[in-house]
């Protein structure tokens, strides 16, 4: 089935969802902007997403805790976990989003949700990086298990396969790229080009697949 196809039945079967409000979450809400905070982690750290095998070690990784723009116009704190090497261009990133009050849905580490599993990280619109699991529907890592990739609002901007997959699978109605929801990511829109100004490539200008969510640096 087509991309185009696949995401014309996908809406057609999907009425559009009100727009997501935010969610109780771990995620601490702040009255006042703090300073990123830059630590190292352990596998114990990691919880489940970090396994022997995985593509890189727990040392060559790094947790970021910082202040975003929540779905309620407040600021609020949460976590990334990242490769160390691309720290201070998330944090750059991350100060950009917050400054253009982008909003962001949540952020915390995947290992909040039952085995670190990514579509109820997804389905939670968890905004994410690490976590060592293999490119959907195949055994290739994904650049998240090297740190190198990070999902905004998932359930916003949906990932949609070559076979038509839906992740998460309660996105349809966002497949609607017309909608301009708070949150939601369009070409050109200064929340991706936060990104892409620095060198990290967009899910959202592919073809086959398509990742609206996805970021990621090489």
């Amino acid at each position: 089935m087509s991309v185009a196809l696949a995401a014309a039945v996908l809406v057609q079967c999907s009425p559009a969802p009100d727009p997501i409000r935010a969610a109780p979450s771990s995620v601490t809400t702040t009255s006042t902007t703090a300073a990123p905070v830059v630590q190292p982690v352990t596998a114990a750290d990691l919880g489940a997403t970090w396994r022997p095998g995985c593509p890189v070690a727990p040392g060559e990784l790094r947790r970021i805790d910082l202040d975003y723009i929540g779905l309620d116009g407040h600021d609020h704190r949460g976590v990334l976990v990242v490769h160390r090497d691309v720290v201070d261009e998330v944090i750059a990133i991350f100060a950009d989003l917050r400054g253009q009050r982008y909003p962001i849905a949540k952020m915390q580490t995947p290992q909040h949700y039952p085995g670190a599993a990514d579509e109820l990280s997804m389905e939670d619109n968890n905004t994410s990086a690490f976590n060592c699991r293999a490119l959907p529907g195949s055994t290739t890592w994904s650049l998240h298990a090297y740190g190198r990739a990070i999902d905004v609002n998932p359930q916003f901007n949906p990932y949609l396969g070559r076979n038509g997959d839906l992740e998460p699978a309660t996105a349809g109605g966002y497949l609607d790229r017309h909608r301009t929801d708070p949150g939601m990511l369009h070409a050109d829109d200064p929340a991706v080009r936060a990104f892409t100004d620095r060198g990290w490539v967009w899910g959202g200008n592919w073809r086959n697949p398509i990742d609206y969510q996805h970021f990621e640096r090489r």
